[in-house]
This record gives C-alpha cells, sequence and structure tokens, in this order.
C-alpha cells in the first residue's frame, strides 16, 4: 500500500452484525430470538413441523436438535426431488422471512446504532485521514445497514446497473449480494420494477440483472480494497459463490487484501484454520493498531467499535459525536 494515502476499507455484514443491534438493545430478546442462522433455523423448521404440508414425506429428516441450518436444509429438500419438493423450500424460505420481519419491527430497529456509529466514525476527519471507505458488502435482506447509510451517504447505491454517471459512481456502493426484503419499487433503466431476493438454498444464480452488476461491483470493490473488514459473518461454506467471490478477488489483485474477523477470536481462528489459502486473516485480537483484551465479547461489533473508536479519537473529539459516544459509554 502507497504510505502517502489512506488505507482503503470494505465492509462484509453477516447475520450477525444485526443480531449484535438486537442483542445490544435488548439482550434477552436476542437471547430468545436471536437473529443469527442457528435461531432463525430452529424457529423455522419448529414452525414447519406443525404444518403437514410440509411434514409429509420428510418428517424423519425435519429434527430440531443440534447445531441447524435452514439454507442447508432447503438445499438438500431442493436436490432431493421428492414430491412436493417446490412447495416445501419455497414455504420454508417463505417461514424464513416472516420470521426475520417479525422481529425487526421498526419500534425495534429505530433504536438500533451500532451500523450508524461505523458509519459516523468513518465521516469523522481524525480517521479519514487513515482509511477511505470503499464499499459496504452484505448478505443480508434487512435494511438496517440501508438506513445507516441513508444518514451519511443519501440515496443507496445499490449498482442495479452499470453507473454512467461521474456523481453517482463517486458514491459508496451498498452491495447486497442476496436481495433486500425492501427492494420494491425500484427504478432499473427507467422502469420501475421489484426486485427478488436470492432466497436461501443450493439453485442460487447470479447471473440474472441486477445481480450479475452488483456481484461485478463487489468483485471490483473487493480488488481495490486493502482490508476486508467482516463484521458477524462466518464466511460459512453453504455460500460457495461468496468464498469464490473473495478468490477471484485475490487472484485479481496480485496479492492479499487483509481479512479481518470481527467475531469471538475461536471464529476467527476457525475461519483462518478452513481458508488457509487466504493469508492475511486476523482474528479479533491479532487487528493491528487496536487493543482488544477480550477474546471472545459478548458482543464483538460493539467490543471491536468501541476500541475502536477509543484508539482514533480522543475523549472531546468523541462528546461530539452522536452514536459513536453512545458505544464508548
Amino acid at each position: 500500500m502507497a504510505e502517502d494515502r489512506p488505507k482503503r476499507i470494505v465492509y462484509l455484514f453477516g447475520a450477525g452484525a444485526t443480531h449484535a443491534e438486537l442483542q445490544n438493545i435488548a439482550p434477552v430478546v436476542a437471547e430468545k430470538q436471536g437473529l443469527l442462522v442457528s435461531h432463525v433455523s430452529s424457529r423455522v423448521i419448529e414452525r414447519a413441523r406443525r404444518e403437514p404440508g410440509y411434514v409429509k414425506d420428510v418428517a424423519m429428516v425435519s429434527g430440531t436438535s443440534g447445531s441447524l441450518n435452514i439454507e442447508l436444509l432447503i438445499s438438500l429438500i431442493e436436490n432431493s426431488k421428492i414430491r412436493g419438493w417446490e412447495h416445501k423450500a419455497h414455504r420454508l424460505k417463505d417461514l424464513v422471512k416472516r420470521d426475520i420481519e417479525g422481529i425487526l419491527t421498526e419500534p425495534r430497529t429505530r433504536r438500533f446504532y451500532l451500523h450508524k456509529a461505523l458509519l459516523e466514525l468513518h465521516n469523522h476527519p481524525t480517521l479519514q485521514a487513515k482509511e477511505e471507505l470503499t464499499g459496504l458488502i452484505s448478505l443480508n435482506y434487512d435494511n438496517v445497514l440501508d438506513t445507516a447509510y441513508k444518514d451519511y451517504y443519501g440515496r443507496p447505491r445499490y449498482c442495479f446497473s452499470l453507473d454512467t454517471d461521474d456523481v453517482v459512481i463517486a458514491a459508496i456502493p451498498l452491495l447486497k449480494l442476496h436481495g433486500s426484503f425492501g427492494w420494491t419499487n425500484q427504478s432499473i433503466r427507467g422502469r420501475r420494477r421489484t426486485i427478488d431476493i436470492i432466497p436461501l438454498g443450493s439453485t442460487k444464480s447470479y447471473i440474472h440483472p441486477p445481480y450479475g452488476c452488483i456481484w461485478n461491483q463487489a468483485l471490483e470493490t473487493l480488488i481495490g480494497c486493502d482490508t476486508l473488514r467482516v463484521i458477524g459473518c462466518s464466511l460459512s461454506q453453504n455460500d460457495f459463490h461468496l468464498i469464490d467471490l473473495l478468490f477471484k478477488a485475490h487472484l485479481e489483485r496480485g496479492n492479499a487484501f487483509e481479512m479481518e474477523i470481527i467475531a469471538g477470536d475461536n471464529i476467527g481462528e476457525e475461519i483462518r484454520r478452513t481458508y488457509g489459502f487466504f493469508p492475511d486473516i486476523k482474528s479479533l485480537t491479532e487487528i493491528k493498531g487496536i487493543l482488544i483484551p477480550e477474546r471472545n465479547p459478548e458482543n464483538p461489533f460493539k467490543a471491536w467499535l468501541r476500541y475502536r473508536s477509543v484508539a482514533l479519537l480522543d475523549r472531546e473529539e468523541i462528546s461530539h459525536t452522536r452514536y459513536v459516544k453512545r458505544v464508548v459509554r
């Protein structure tokens, strides 16, 4: 990296980032209604088991114990091609949407501030002298990141099509690789349309519009970054296309970018073991320029944000912020 320019930073958000917001404002609710894949999987499978249309022919493989993964279950049902597989898979996907939206109510999300604090920090002159935020990538269907983006950057640049306007191109891309529950009545090339999400399961396809543009922009954004910060995402092997994207970005760059895993050290170390071909993966307590004394904090996103804010800003600067000071206190 050239010494005369700020480090270029890209963030990758998974379900754990939104879960951290819920955990921050309502830990009891988060414990009972968590948003991690295992939490959503358990609730959705349990609800599906109560429906005769789902249980028929799959009751023997629809248990609700152990480490559950609804995406894997949907994939297996899709691949089985048993009678009614399409209906069963579609029903599970619909239950996932209802489950997430039922928890992320407007009164709750209005109180979220971790994503806002992160973007507020990146808009502070002290950090801008050291880092340049060049992209936000999300695997989530919710609009928690979108709301924070609007507070600091205005209308999100989703990259539904290839941009030619210099003003639009200058905006930070917000790349939702699997789509969004809120993409209704969107304008693409002058036409209004509702964009379907890429649902959970093995039949993911990213080549149809607008996802081809979104994923191509994600590749370009990663190629240009110095550090990728992964928040609340375990880089599951179920999402092969994401791992392939990171792999291709490394190859096109010709050298590795840092991957900072904002999660407990146990998760970071597991990611490093699984993806050892990525040479510069750092777990939480290994991140340069910030001393985090807890290897596995209860809320890694908030803990990292707190210690990073204190390391970058002095007390007076923090006192003049809106959201960062709430993280630090």
